[in-house]
C-alpha cells in the first residue's frame, strides 16, 4: 500500500506531468518548497517559449516543420552535443505537447510570426498572450486546482529519497523542519538546476558566476542531490542558459526581440563586440567579459512598438529605463560615449539592412530595418537564468545510473535532468528550458501510466 502513485517535487514545469499522469488515472502529490512560487519560480519568470515543430498552429500558418528538422536544429546549434536520446525525444514531443497545452491544459497557445529565433529554421516557438511564464504558470496550476486526483504540499522541501522494490519513499520537510515520509510509485524530479547555489555555479559554470543570477532562489541542486543519492548518473553541468539583456535599472528582462527586429548592442564604450544574432545565452558570456560587464541595446520607435507584444518589455518601459533621444549624437551624449563611435556603428548595421554590404565589421548578416530617429538605448548587465545539465534520463525521462541502467520509480525533467543544450551557453535554443521541463514530465507521466496498475489495483 502506497500513499499516492506518483511525487512530484517541484510545482513548475513538473505540474504538466503531474495533470498529465491525473489524465491517466493516476494520483498525485505535488511538493513545492517556495510558498511564492507562483510568481518566483523559473517557470513563472520566463517568456513561456514552447517550441513544437509541426503543430497545427503551424500548418495554420502556412509553415512547414517536422521534428527531423527540429532535431537538425539543434544538433547544429550544439555542434553535435547535446544528449541524443533526450534531444530526439523532445523533438519527437513536442508537437503533442503545445497542442496538449492547448487542448488538455486549456493554455491559449499562439504562435508569433513577427519575428526569427536564432538557430531555428522555421517559426515554432509557441507561447501565451504576454508572452510571461506567469501566466503559463498559472493555467497549469488552475488545473491542478480543479483536478481531484493531486495534491499540493507547499511550502514543503524534498529532502530524502529512497528506492525499493515497493516503490519510493519521499522525505518531506517544512519550514520548522518537521519531516514525514511520502510513498509512492515514482517520484518526478522537477526542482529547476543549480542556479541559486553559488558553489555549484562556480563549480561548473565559472564564466557566468559573477554575473546577476534571475531565477528561483530555489533552484539550489535539490534534484540533482536527491537523484545522485539512489545512484543517478549526472551529465553537462557545464550547461546553462545566459542572458545578455536584463535591465540594468529595472531588473527586468529586456526581450531578444528588440535585438532580432534590427537592435545592436554595444559596450560601456558604444562599440559592438560580436554578432548579436548568435543568441542571447552566449551572449551573456560576451558581456560579461567586456569592461564593466555592462551595455547598451540601442532601438528606435518601430522596435519599442514591436516589442511591446512582450509584458518583461513593457515593464521595462513603464520604469523609464528607455533613454530617448532625438538622434545618434545626442544619444551618445546621453550614454556617455563618443558620438563618432555610436554613430559609426550604427551605420555600419544600417548598411546590411539596406543591401549595402553583406556583413558588418563584427559579423551580422541580417538587420531587419535600419535604426531611425528617434533611438533610444537601455542598459543591460548580463545574467544566468538557469542551469541546463542535470541528471541523465532516457526517453522516457527514466533516471539512469553510471552503466545507463534505469533507476526504477525515478523520473527527472526540466533543469533537474541533462536537458538538450550540450555544453556551454551557446547550445541554447529559444524553449530549451520550458520543452524539457514540461516535455519530460509528460513522457514521464505517460510511462509510469503504462507501466503501473491500474487505480483500483493499487488502492483497493
Amino acid at each position: 500500500m502506497v500513499d499516492t502513485d506518483l511525487v512530484v517535487v517541484g510545482a513548475g514545469g513538473g505540474l504538466a506531468g503531474a495533470l498529465r499522469a491525473a489524465e491517466h488515472g493516476l494520483d498525485v502529490v505535488v511538493v513545492e518548497a517556495d510558498e511564492h512560487f507562483r510568481r518566483g519560480n523559473n517557470t513563472a519568470m520566463s517568456t513561456a517559449m514552447v517550441p513544437g515543430a509541426g503543430t497545427r498552429f503551424q500548418r495554420a500558418a502556412g509553415i512547414d516543420d517536422s521534428p527531423a528538422r527540429f532535431l537538425a536544429d539543434v544538433d547544429a546549434k550544439t555542434a553535435g552535443a547535446a544528449d541524443p536520446t533526450v534531444a530526439r525525444a523532445l523533438t519527437a514531443v513536442s508537437a503533442e505537447l503545445v497542442e496538449w497545452l492547448a487542448d488538455g491544459v486549456g493554455l491559449p497557445i499562439e504562435l508569433p510570426v513577427d519575428m526569427d529565433y536564432p538557430g531555428h529554421s522555421a517559426r515554432r516557438v509557441h507561447s501565451v498572450p504576454g508572452r510571461h511564464g506567469s501566466s503559463l504558470l498559472r493555467g497549469l496550476l488552475d488545473a491542478v486546482t480543479a483536478s481531484d486526483r493531486i495534491d499540493l504540499l507547499c511550502p514543503a522541501r524534498a529532502v530524502g529519497l529512497e528506492v525499493d522494490d515497493a516503490g519510493v519513499r519521499v522525505t518531506v520537510e517544512d519550514p520548522r523542519g518537521g519531516r514525514e515520509d511520502v510513498t509512492a510509485g515514482a517520484v518526478l524530479l522537477a526542482t529547476n538546476g543549480y542556479g541559486a547555489d553559488p558553489g555549484l555555479v562556480a563549480q561548473h559554470v565559472g564564466e557566468i558566476a559573477d554575473a546577476t543570477y534571475h531565477g528561483s532562489e530555489f533552484a539550489r541542486g535539490d534534484g540533482l542531490r536527491l537523484g545522485r543519492s539512489v545512484g543517478g548518473a549526472d551529465g553537462f553541468l557545464d550547461a546553462y542558459q545566459g542572458h545578455a539583456a536584463l535591465s540594468a535599472a529595472a531588473r527586468t528582462l529586456v526581450t531578444w526581440t528588440t535585438v532580432m527586429h534590427g537592435g545592436v548592442v554595444v559596450d560601456a564604450d558604444g562599440r559592438r563586440f560580436a554578432d548579436e544574432t548568435v543568441g542571447y545565452s552566449e551572449f551573456a558570456a560576451l558581456l560579461a567579459a567586456r569592461p564593466g560587464a555592462r551595455g547598451w541595446v540601442v532601438l528606435d520607435e518601430r522596435i519599442d512598438a514591436l516589442s511591446q507584444a512582450f509584458g518583461d518589455y513593457r515593464d521595462v518601459a513603464g520604469s523609464g529605463a528607455l533613454r530617448w533621444a532625438d538622434d545618434a549624437e545626442q544619444l551618445a551624449a546621453r550614454l556617455g560615449v563618443a558620438p563618432e563611435v555610436l554613430a559609426g556603428e550604427l551605420a555600419d548595421a544600417a548598411a546590411v539592412a539596406r543591401g549595402a554590404q553583406t556583413t558588418d565589421r563584427v559579423g551580422r548578416s541580417a538587420v531587419e530595418a535600419p535604426l531611425t530617429p528617434p533611438l533610444a538605448a537601455v542598459e543591460i548587465v548580463p545574467a544566468l537564468f538557469h542551469t541546463q545539465g542535470g541528471l541523465r534520463v532516457d526517453e522516457h525521462a527514466r533516471l539512469l545510473d553510471a552503466a545507463g541502467r534505469p533507476v526504477a520509480g525515478v523520473y527527472a525533467s526540466g533543469g533537474a535532468a541533462v536537458g538538450m543544450s550540450g555544453h556551454g551557453a551557446a547550445g541554447y535554443l529559444a524553449g530549451n528550458g520550458l520543452l524539457p521541463a514540461l516535455g519530460l514530465a509528460v513522457l514521464a507521466a505517460d510511462h509510469l501510466a503504462a507501466i503501473r496498475p491500474s487505480p483500483q489495483e493499487v488502492h483497493p
